[in-house]
C-alpha cells in the first residue's frame, strides 16, 4: 500500500510537471492577447447596447407616451439578453467540456459578434411595427447566449495556464475586458454623439436628429471589424494542458450539464450568489446610473445631465475599475480569494447605504447646477469596488469545480447569477427610484451584497486547489 501511495504521488508530482512545462511553451503574450480580446470585444457589444437601451431604443422600438414606461419597455429588452446567458453556458459549456475551450470560444465569439452586427441593421418601430421589438428582444437575447459562454472559457483559458500561486492575477486578464470594452463602446458613442451634437435632454425624443436616424447604428456595424480581430486570435490559439490532460486521462464527461448538477450543484448554488453583488454593483453603476443621471428632474427621474456630459463621467470612472481589477487579483493571490471578497463586500454595503446621502437630487444638485467632481467620486468609488469584486472572480468560481465539467459549472454559476443580480437590476431600481427615491436603489444594493456575504461565509476557500482534479477524484 505505502509503494501504491508514493507512485500516486510520483505520478501527480510528474503530472504537475508536465503541466507546468506544457504551458511553458506557449507565450504568455498569446494567452493574455486570447483571453483579453475576446472579452473586450463581447463587452463591447454588450455595452453599446445597454447605452442605446437608456438613450435611442425608448423612442425609435418602443410607443408609448410616459418616458418611465418606454425606458422601463427598453429595460425589459435589456434585460432578455441575461435569460440567454445560462441557455448559453449550457449549451457552449458542453462543447468547452467535451470538445475543448478553443473551438467553443470562436462559436462563442461569433454568435455574439453576429447578433450585434444585426442589430445595426434592423428598422425601427416606425418602419415595420411590432416586428421591430421582437427581433430586437430575439437579437438581444442571442448576444446573451454568446457572453454566456464567452466568459467561462475565456477564465479557463488564462486560468488553466497559470503558474502555481499566479492564478488569480493570471485569471484577472479576461475581467479587464470589461472595463475596456465599456470604454470602447461608451468613447465611440461619446464620439459620435458630439461629433452630430446629439444631446439627450432636448434631442432623445426627437426621432429625426442625425444620432437617432442612423447614427446609433455605427457602434453596432464596426461590431463586425472587431469579430474579424478577435476571430483571428482565438484561432491561433492552442488547447489548455489541463484540458488536454483530463482528455489523456479518459475523464471527458459524457454529459456536463448532467454530471455538473449531479456532482456540483452545491458549488453551483454558492457560486451562483458569490457572484450576485458584482453583478448589482455593475449594471448600477453603467446602465442605471446613465438613465439616473440623464432623467428628467422635473419628473423625479434624475438628475437631467446632458447624455454627453454623463458619458464623459463613466468613461472617467470606469478607469477605477480598469485599476482595480488587477489589485484584486494580486490581493486574492496574497491572502485567498475568500477572504478578499469578503471584505470587498463589507466596503459594498457601506457604499449602497451612502446612495441617499450622496446621489440624491437635493445634495448633488440637477442639470447646470449638478456637482460633478461629486458625482465622478461617487461613481468612481462605485467603479473602484467593482474592480476589487469582478477581478478575482475568474479565478474563484472556475476553481469551485472539477476539471470535467468546469466550463460548464462555472458558466452556469456567472449567467444565472446574470439573472438574479443584473437581468432585473435596471429594471428595479428605475421603479425603486421613482417610489422611493435613490436611497431605496442604494438599500437594494446594500441588500445583494450581505446575500453575496452570507454565501462567502459557507463557502471555502480555493487558492490551493489543483486544477487537474476531476469528479472521480474529488
Amino acid at each position: 500500500m505505502p509503494v501504491t501511495e508514493t507512485s500516486a504521488a510520483t505520478g501527480s508530482s510528474a503530472a504537475a510537471e508536465d503541466l507546468t512545462t506544457a504551458a511553458e511553451r506557449v507565450p504568455r503574450h498569446r494567452i493574455i492577447t486570447a483571453s483579453l480580446v475576446g472579452t473586450t470585444i463581447e463587452f463591447y457589444d454588450f455595452y453599446v447596447y445597454a447605452t442605446a437601451a437608456v438613450a435611442v431604443f425608448p423612442a425609435l422600438f418602443f410607443t408609448g407616451q410616459d418616458d418611465t414606461t418606454k425606458l422601463l419597455a427598453s429595460m425589459a429588452t435589456f434585460a432578455a439578453a441575461f435569460f440567454g446567458r445560462p441557455i448559453g453556458s449550457v449549451v457552449f459549456g458542453h462543447f468547452g467540456d467535451r470538445i475543448g475551450r478553443k473551438a467553443t470560444l470562436v462559436g462563442a465569439l461569433l454568435t455574439m459578434g453576429l447578433a450585434t452586427f444585426l442589430i445595426g441593421l434592423l428598422p425601427t418601430y416606425h418602419q415595420i411595427s411590432f416586428w421591430a421589438p421582437a427581433i430586437l428582444t430575439i437579437l438581444r437575447f442571442a448576444q446573451g447566449m454568446g457572453l454566456g459562454g464567452e466568459w467561462s472559457g475565456a477564465a479557463l483559458l488564462a486560468s488553466e495556464y497559470a503558474k502555481p500561486g499566479k492564478r488569480a492575477q493570471a485569471a484577472m486578464w479576461p475581467q479587464l475586458g470589461a472595463p475596456l470594452g465599456f470604454i470602447l463602446a461608451n468613447g465611440f458613442i461619446l464620439l459620435l454623439t458630439t461629433w452630430m451634437n446629439f444631446d439627450s435632454s432636448t434631442d432623445a425624443g426627437a426621432t429625426d436628429a442625425t444620432f437617432m436616424v442612423w447614427g446609433w447604428r455605427v457602434p453596432f456595424l464596426f461590431s463586425i471589424a472587431m469579430v474579424a480581430i478577435g476571430l483571428y486570435v482565438r484561432l491561433k490559439l492552442e488547447e489548455t494542458p489541463v484540458f488536454k490532460q483530463s482528455m489523456r486521462q479518459g475523464e471527458k464527461a459524457k454529459a456536463p450539464v448532467v454530471d455538473a448538477f449531479k456532482t456540483a450543484w452545491k458549488p453551483m448554488i454558492l457560486g451562483t450568489f458569490i457572484m450576485l453583488s458584482c453583478y448589482v454593483l455593475f449594471y448600477l453603476m453603467t446602465a442605471w446610473i446613465l438613465s439616473y443621471g440623464i432623467g428628467n428632474p422635473a419628473k423625479g427621474a434624475g438628475l437631467g445631465i446632458p447624455y454627453h456630459t454623463f458619458l464623459k463621467v463613466q468613461l472617467l470612472a470606469v478607469l477605477f475599475f480598469a485599476a482595480f481589477v488587477p489589485v484584486s487579483g494580486w490581493l486574492a493571490d496574497k491572502i485567498g480569494r475568500r477572504r478578499q471578497q469578503i471584505a470587498t463586500n463589507i466596503l459594498l454595503v457601506a457604499f449602497g447605504l451612502s446612495f441617499g446621502i450622496f446621489m440624491a437630487p437635493s445634495t448633488l444638485g440637477t442639470g447646470e447646477n449638478a456637482n460633478i467632481p461629486g458625482l465622478v467620486l461617487f461613481i468612481s468609488i462605485g467603479m473602484a469596488i467593482m474592480g476589487l469584486s469582478f477581478g478575482s472572480m475568474s479565478a474563484y468560481l472556475p476553481e469551485l469545480f472539477p476539471t470535467n465539467v468546469r466550463y460548464t459549472g462555472s458558466g452556469i454559476s456567472y449567467n444565472v447569477a446574470s439573472i438574479l443580480g443584473a437581468a432585473i437590476t435596471p429594471y428595479v431600481a428605475v421603479w425603486l427610484n421613482a417610489q422611493g427615491g435613490v436611497s431605496a436603489v442604494g438599500w437594494y444594493l446594500a441588500g445583494a451584497a450581505v446575500i453575496t456575504l452570507i454565501a462567502l461565509f459557507i463557502s471555502h476557500e480555493t487558492r490551493d486547489v489543483d486544477l487537474t482534479e476531476v469528479g472521480s477524484r474529488r
